[in-house]
């Protein structure tokens, strides 16, 4: 008998993915591995909506929480860490659910990057200011005139991996796309991964991130990183880079008004849910599921397919 499906509950931000993965563990004893590149951090809390205890309902969570925040943590270190812990889930019998929205961890865990140079700190910061100076799209574009392959498969905005793509280049002397072809072999559950995309109805998701943006202001994310500046957390690390993280500091440099943070965090979550849907749509082995992951009928839908497959 062969091994049982492993399933990937991804999709936009605030679209629900936690509910519906909670809901699916809960149905064919599974158990949850975090698929987010921020819920990884400890001690980053308001604006990363981790699933309460309650929220969880005696579902085991793992990946969660366990990263240092001033840690420079990988997606090629996030995917031996998944891999790991699945082998370890489903030696217990249990089925291993993914759940989260960020894509480029899911990629990398079933088609695992090839063996890159370390970060070079200084050339970092300078790529850093570049992007500070003249904008994300003007590196995208220097990307463009020595690595084609990489910049068409990258978003000009995602100065993130535009960055990384650039350091590669510069510290090797061969562009990521050349190298990418020295991949390791697939892991072999990589073929066993069934995954899902929640995709609600545009307006319904962006009120609800606008509420929750301001929800996590309410709740004190200001605060939240006035603490962590004052334990020596450094703006440049990538937990304070994310999104409200992000603007908070600006705000407390004074580059901004308050109203002007929570506006501008807003547009941004709206965006990044935006660039998610396009990301997943490249997936072509993906199964879309219309609506929130809190929808009965979503649910309904999920198990459909899940007992069919199973």
């Amino acid at each position: 008998m062969g091994k049982k499906p492993i399933y990937a509950i991804v999709g936009p931000t605030a679209s629900g993915k936690t509910a519906l993965g909670v809901e699916l563990a809960l149905a064919i004893g599974g158990e949850i591995i975090n698929c987010d590149s921020v819920q990884i951090y400890r001690q980053i809390e308001i604006a990363t909506a981790k699933p309460t205890e309650e929220e969880k309902r005696g579902v085991p969570h793992h990946l969660i929480d366990y990263i240092p925040p001033g840690v420079k943590y990988t997606a090629a270190s996030w995917a031996n860490d998944a891999a790991a812990t699945i082998y370890e889930i489903e030696s217990r019998g249990k089925i291993a659910i993914l759940v989260g929205g960020t894509g480029f961890y899911l990629r990398t865990l079933r088609r695992p990057l090839f063996e890159s140079p370390k970060t070079d700190d200084m050339l970092r910061e300078k790529l850093k200011k570049i992007k500070e100076n003249r904008g994300a799209e003007y590196l995208h574009r220097v990307l463009r005139k020595i690595d084609p392959t990489s910049a068409d498969k990258l978003f000009p905005r995602d100065y993130i991996r535009v960055i990384r793509a650039l350091e590669v280049y510069f510290q090797t002397g061969v562009p990521l796309s050349g190298q990418q072809e020295n991949r390791p072999p697939l892991p072999e559950f990589a073929e066993r991964i069934k995954m899902f995309v929640l995709n609600p109805q545009r307006d319904l998701l962006y009120e609800k991130i606008n509420r929750r943006t301001e929800t996590h202001f309410e709740n004190g994310l200001v605060d939240e990183v006035k603490l962590l500046r004052r334990q020596g957390l450094k703006e440049t690390s990538n937990a304070l880079g994310s999104h409200g993280y992000r603007r908070v500091c600006e705000y407390l440099r004074g580059e901004r008004d308050l109203e002007s943070a929570i506006e501008q965090t807003k547009q941004d979550v709206r965006n990044y849910a935006k660039r998610q849907l396009t990301w997943f749509r490249r997936e072509q082995d993906a199964e879309w599921l219309n609506g929130f992951g809190g929808d009965p009928q979503v649910l309904k839908e999920l198990l459909r397919i899940v007992r069919i497959a199973g």
